[in-house]
This record gives C-alpha cells, sequence and structure tokens, in this order.
C-alpha cells in the first residue's frame, strides 16, 4: 500500500508540473522562459541539497557523475519548449502532447538501438501516433494550436532523449542533479527571447504569483518528483513504472478542469483513449 501510495504521489506531482506551467504563463503572466529560468534553478537546488543530505546520512558516497553536455541540452529543449507550448496549450493536451512524443521518441531510439521491434510494440506505436494527429488534426471543433503543439513537441523530443540518456547511470539521482545544474545557463541562453525586460519585471515584483508557481513546479514537482520516483522505481517492474505513467495525462486533463476550468471534449478523451491505449498495447509485449 505504501508503494502504491508512493507511486501515486509521484504521478501527480509529474502532472502537476503541466497545472503549475500553465497557471503561471497563461492566468499569472509570467514570461514562459523566465518560468523555466526559475523552474530549472529551484530544481537544482532542491535535488542538489537532496543529494547533500544523502551523503551525509550514508558517509561519504561515490561522488557526483562525470558531467557532459548532452543530457543538460536536452533537458533544457524540454524545459524551454514545455514552458512556451503552454501559452497556448491547455494542461491536459499539453500533457497527451508531450508524453505521446516522448514514448515515440523512446520507441525510435529503441528501434535504432536493439535492431528488430516486436508487431505488438510498432502496432501500439501506430496506434499512439494516430491519437496524436487526430488531437491536432483541423476540425470543425477548436483545433489545437499547431505551433503550440510543436513547441510541446520540441519538449517531448528533449526529455525522450534525455531518457534514453540516463539509462546509462548508475546513480540517476545525482545525476539528475548535475543535469539540472548545468541545464540552468543553457535555459538562461532563451532569456534572449523572452519579452523584454521580462526577468527584471518579475524579479522587481510584477509578478509573485507566477514566480511563485515557477518555484514550486522546480523544487516540488520537479525535484522532490524526481527524487522520490528514483526511490519507488528500482521496487516498481519495469511494465509497472511504465504503465503507471499512463495515469499522468489523465491527471493533467482532470486537474486542468478542477482547477483552471479548462474544457475537456470528446475529441481529447478520444485521442488520450487512443495515445494511452495504443502505448499501453506496446509494453505489454515488455517482460518485467
Amino acid at each position: 500500500m505504501a508503494l502504491f501510495l508512493l507511486t501515486t504521489l509521484t504521478m501527480i506531482a509529474f502532472a502537476g508540473n503541466s497545472v503549475l506551467n500553465r497557471a503561471a504563463v497563461a492566468v499569472a503572466g509570467l514570461d514562459p522562459v523566465v518560468f523555466s529560468v526559475v523552474r530549472v534553478a529551484c530544481g537544482a537546488a532542491m535535488l542538489g541539497l537532496l543529494v547533500g543530505l544523502r551523503v551525509r546520512r550514508i558517509g561519504g558516497g561515490g561522488g557526483l557523475p562525470r558531467p557532459g553536455w548532452g543530457g543538460p541540452v536536452a533537458l533544457a529543449a524540454y524545459m524551454l519548449g514545455f514552458s512556451l507550448a503552454y501559452r497556448n496549450l491547455d494542461a491536459g493536451i499539453g500533457a497527451l502532447i508531450l508524453f505521446g512524443g516522448v514514448q515515440i521518441t523512446m520507441f525510435a531510439a529503441a528501434v535504432v538501438q536493439t535492431g528488430p521491434v516486436p508487431a505488438r510494440r510498432w502496432v501500439g506505436a501506430g496506434v499512439a501516433l494516430a491519437g496524436l494527429v487526430y488531437l491536432l488534426w483541423p476540425g470543425e471543433t477548436a483545433a489545437v494550436d499547431l505551433p503550440a503543439a510543436l513547441l510541446m513537441a520540441v519538449a517531448a523530443l528533449g526529455w525522450g532523449i534525455y531518457s534514453v540518456l540516463g539509462r546509462r547511470t548508475s546513480d540517476p539521482l545525482a545525476a539528475t542533479a548535475v543535469n539540472f545544474a548545468l541545464c540552468l545557463p543553457v535555459t538562461a541562453l532563451g532569456l534572449v527571447w523572452a519579452e523584454p525586460g521580462a526577468l527584471p519585471a518579475a524579479l522587481a515584483g510584477s509578478g509573485p504569483a507566477g514566480l511563485g508557481l515557477a518555484a514550486l513546479s522546480g523544487a516540488v514537482t520537479s525535484g522532490m518528483g524526481y527524487a522520490l520516483w528514483y526511490a519507488v522505481l528500482p521496487r516498481l517492474a519495469t511494465t509497472t513504472a511504465a504503465v503507471a505513467q499512463l495515469s499522468v495525462p489523465v491527471i493533467a486533463v482532470a486537474a486542468g478542469a478542477l482547477i483552471l476550468s479548462e474544457p475537456v471534449s470528446a475529441r481529447i478523451v478520444l485521442s488520450a483513449a487512443l495515445v494511452l491505449g495504443g502505448i499501453a498495447v506496446s509494453l505489454t509485449g515488455r517482460r518485467g
């Protein structure tokens, strides 16, 4: 029961990033690049603190992983694309595009790295992709903003690459702390494209609510959320961990509707069913 509750709390944290970002950018009016920078800075601080407390508790430690730039750059692409997309995407729709895109990216990496892929996984990936196409396809109902969807696709690509690279580390918590720290200056480069005076205005107090939401997203739903995930992940079977993540877009859609009054159309429901169902079909072919 404790493992189930901890896993559920982690999924709520992951979905919370979408709701917090959408609320800060679309409701509180914080510049999305500023949101990203604050989120990464607070996430790096929290992860550094957690790694330091772990080292102090167990005594000594193996040191931090050797830094590289592939992970931080991919992480920055995720952070910036994620925040910029939420200018014009609802929280649930953004989470659905992100989640589906990440899985498709990782599927493509598996094809390149491991060779032949079981037919079931091809079918599942095709169904998931069809769900995303249906969501983005122009229709009589309100269409999804395509530039924002493309930005979220960039975020999905970044997070998918980051996840693939992360499989090589033996200490994911420490590696994430290092990557967040290195990601900060890369993400800060995005301030070049921010609205003029966005950062000084935010720091001067014109956007305290947005800054607070960004800090909460960085320290709690990102930093502490990732730390909790890495704590429970070794206790979960591979398929259980993967299936658990299917709940993230659903939670984001529900939270967006309840907290931000975002509409939930039949199109969103059907698209979510296709995306999540396709991914579930792919996962049933895995062992673990």
